[in-house]
């Protein structure tokens, strides 16, 4: 089987971007199949194999900058000094480039993965957006980093966990209540005085706030879908997906 990948419908000068699905790789039983974290207990050689099939596959230019993700607020940045393929990178939740062929990567299996792109192709960037990388301010931090004025950013949201699956506890609606008390729209109430938290509205306002209009994407639920996606929430052990952006 070979590796399956969701695309961005944007299309911009000089940019590529794709999100890799769970089958068409080499891994085994709960990391079945193209699981690309090598700190989940995979097998190491598994792993590689697996990322080397989605750079063949997508033909990227160099290895992915894979980032040690913590859900916080840190933003790696790629320059044109920087050696290819990239060395190991400090913690991060986001990452940006302005360097053609330095390919951004984000991990994810229920977290939110967010693409950016300048709309003329200058810069790109990738972030991690759990809900405490989300609340605590990752995506404005991303958004930062990219230099780029706000209206000439587009933005693309890839599968995480959907508002019908993700339970939290009222300590995470008011981790966002507490910023942007309008963010009460993302949280429905449930029978068991919990919240179902929709992620990808909680993204979209953030993105909105900051005066990007063009957002695309979020409409996949990686729990309802164990066929094409991992969820760790759904299974607990798991392999992780990736979120690659880059400039040819």
């Amino acid at each position: 089987m070979t590796a399956g990948f969701l695309f961005p419908e944007w299309r911009i000068p000089g940019v590529r971007a794709a999100f890799s699905l769970r089958a068409g790789g080499v891994s085994i039983g709960p990391f079945a199949s193209l699981n690309v974290g090598v700190h989940v207990g995979d097998s190491p050689a598994a792993v590689t194999r697996n990322r080397q099939r989605i750079r063949e596959s997508l033909t990227l230019p160099a290895d992915p900058a894979w980032l040690e993700q913590v859900h916080g607020t840190g933003v790696a940045v790629l320059n044109p000094a920087d050696p290819d393929p990239p060395r190991p990178l400090a913690a991060a939740d986001a990452v940006v480039t302005r360097r053609p062929r330095a390919v951004c990567a984000i991990q994810v299996a229920d977290c939110l993965p967010v693409l950016l792109a300048a709309r003329d192709g200058s810069a790109v960037g990738a972030a991690h957006a759990g809900w405490r990388g989300l609340a605590a301010g990752v995506i404005e931090a991303a958004v930062g980093a990219l230099a780029v004025p706000q209206n000439d950013l587009v933005a693309w949201l890839g599968p995480c966990i959907g508002p019908g699956h993700f339970e939290v506890g009222g300590e995470v609606r008011e981790a966002f209540l507490a910023h942007d008390p309008g963010a009460d729209e993302a949280f429905v109430a449930n029978a068991r005085g919990r919240w179902q938290c929709d992620l990808p509205q909680l993204a979209r306002r953030r993105l909105g706030r900051l005066g990007l209009r063009a957002i695309s994407g979020g409409q996949w639920c990686t729990y309802a879908d164990a066929a094409r996606f991992f969820s760790y929430r759904r299974d607990g052990q798991c392999g992780r997906m990736a979120a690659l952006i880059w400039m040819e």
